[in-house]
């Protein structure tokens, strides 16, 4: 039988550095009210969504904390949001960087429901880029120095009609991300991602950025028989473009919606939660067909090492 879910992405233009908090929200608002209107239940919102990409930026951690960290979720600024959400019956997924009351760093997300009530968190294990200082980039990516590791694992959550989980941005590219989810029955997984155009370690052709990351989506999704929905901050933010590129992927690995713009844009599909069922039965039927007994490399090697033949 189908179990349809409206599933809205709600992809964010560039929100530059001088930008307010309150400018965001407003804007997150607009959209959320425009997902509502077209049927959705659930809309996703990009990593961080609340200020600019700010690890491109060299500066201090406390420079950081006091500028772009928010110390309580919900909070003041941003109650106008999960009031709407409240009033509209529509749950959304949101990027926030999380300082936590022992003052730790984190980059989170968190899913709320239909009623405004925060029913999940996660916080982003897969951290790219590096620490130190790189003045001859063009720009800093500086995650590992801003956030901790995530240390809550990913988690899976029975809500709003569906299996609901969370990853954020360099999560996608690792299959480890969504296996573990997929040993949890999920049906659909929120991501939230900012992409720069440029990679600043080695020479890449600008079109593999676009094409590695809807590559990592769709066999995700079809390899976990899950649904996808990444939402992206794109566009040119202060002079540093991001590739956009929003898509709600299904479990059969298709491309359900992408957006067409790198600006504020809404893109909604009436998903289907049962669709994966087939894959979860047969093909992909854990319990049937796994092996683990052979996989413990996995978890035995970080790094690659000798071969074992």
């Amino acid at each position: 039988m189908p179990r349809k879910l409206g599933l809205a992405v709600a992809q964010m233009g560039p929100v530059h550095r001088t930008d307010s908090r309150a400018a965001a929200v407003k804007r997150l608002v607009e959209m959320l009210n425009e997902a509502a209107s077209r049927g959705a239940r659930v809309v996703v919102f990009p990593e961080l969504a609340l200020t600019t990409f700010f690890p491109r930026y060299w500066m201090s951690e406390e420079e950081a904390v006091a500028q772009f960290f928010e110390p309580s979720m919900p909070n003041p600024v941003v109650q106008p949001l999960f009031d709407a959400a409240k009033k509209r019956g529509i749950g959304f997924y949101l990027g926030f960087a999380e300082l936590t009351p022992e003052q730790e760093r984190y980059n989170t997300s968190i899913l709320v429901d239909d009623k405004g009530n925060i029913v999940g968190r996660y916080r982003k294990i897969h951290l790219p880029g590096h620490a130190d200082h790189k003045p001859a980039a063009p720009f800093q990516h500086l995650e590992k120095k801003f956030f901790a590791v995530g240390n809550e694992g990913f988690k899976v959550w029975n809500t709003m009609g569906a299996n609901i989980g969370m990853c954020i941005c360099n999560d996608r590219r690792w299959p480890e991300t969504f296996r573990v989810m997929g040993l949890q029955s999920v049906e659909l997984v929120c991501l939230g991602f900012n992409t720069p155009s440029h990679n600043i370690h080695w020479s890449e052709p600008p079109h593999l950025r676009m094409f590695h990351h809807l590559l990592s989506l769709q066999a995700n999704a079809y390899q976990n028989a899950t649904w996808i929905a990444a939402a992206a901050k794109g566009g040119a933010e202060d002079g540093f473009h991001m590739i956009g590129g929003s898509a709600i992927v299904s479990p059969t690995g298709e491309i359900a919606a992408q957006a067409l713009t790198e600006d504020d844009e809404v893109i909604f599909v009436n998903a289907d939660m049962a669709l994966g069922d087939n894959f979860r039965q047969n093909v992909f039927n854990f319990a049937v067909h796994r092996r683990p007994e052979h996989y413990q490399l996995i978890i035995e090697r970080v790094g690659a090492g000798k071969p074992l033949g």
